[in-house]
């Protein structure tokens, strides 16, 4: 993928079983155990693509 893709693009995510756990987690700062979601995820790339910069037109 690159940058020139529009960010409409979709791609379905299929899941065995709804709800299904990423197997992931971070640590918050009280050092509790906090599970990675989709929406956690999702919410991530949609606030990268608001501060994408386009890069400046080749002459």
């Amino acid at each position: 993928m690159s940058l020139q893709h529009s960010s409409d693009d979709k791609i379905e995510v299929i899941r065995t079983k709804p709800g299904q756990p990423l197997g992931c987690s971070i640590i918050d700062k009280d050092g509790r155990e906090v599970p990675i979601t989709e929406d956690m995820i999702q919410d991530a790339c949609r606030e990268l693509e608001k501060r994408l910069v386009k890069p400046a037109e080749q002459q």
